[in-house]
């Protein structure tokens, strides 16, 4: 079987969450297989060959669980981007709207060298916003994004368009 369908087969949907009208994507049954998150793991990576990446970032929270995991197979340094407050020394910060709101995410300012070429990973892809800040904010400090990552993407709600002209891949696409 196709390991990208086998993925897609496992996210399980979930209705009304995190309110009416709402069908969620939820990985854990992605997370909680062995086999699937291995699967999973080894197509980021596969993804990664031939762009010369120096590091991973990966986006509060899940996006740690697999890009700590891709960097370790591959032995480079992670990154974290957090939301705000969440990180302990001096850090550069952007804002970025949502649905119903502000949000902000933040990066250590000594996180890369200009010379970096950073692969960003998270596990969802919706409107963009949060992917797309964690992109700027990256770009901002020096070093270059050269892909962006996804586990699952909603291609119905554009959000790879705020990323350009990152490109993305995802592993899932709904």
């Amino acid at each position: 079987m196709d390991p990208r369908l086998e993925l897609r087969e496992a996210v399980r949907d979930v209705a009304d969450f995190p309110k009416p009208g709402i069908i969620f994507k939820d990985i854990t049954p992605v997370l909680s297989n062995g086999k699937l998150l291995r699967l999973a793991i080894d197509e980021f990576i596969a993804d990664t060959e031939g762009l010369g990446a120096t590091k991973i970032a990966g986006i509060d929270a899940r996006g740690f669980l697999f890009g700590s995991t891709v960097a370790y197979k591959l032995g480079l340094g992670f990154i974290p981007i957090r939301k705000k407050g969440k990180l302990p020394w001096k850090t550069e910060s952007l804002a970025y709207d949502l649905e119903y709101g502000t949000a902000e995410v933040e990066v250590h300012v000594d996180a890369f060298d200009p010379e970096d070429r950073v692969i960003l990973i998270d596990d969802l892809l919706a409107t963009g916003g949060t992917a797309g800040a964690a992109t700027k904010l990256i770009q901002r400090i020096g070093a270059t994004v050269v892909q962006a990552q996804f586990l699952v993407e909603l291609d119905f709600l554009h959000g790879r368009e705020l990323l350009t002209p990152v490109p993305v891949k995802s592993l899932v696409i709904y």
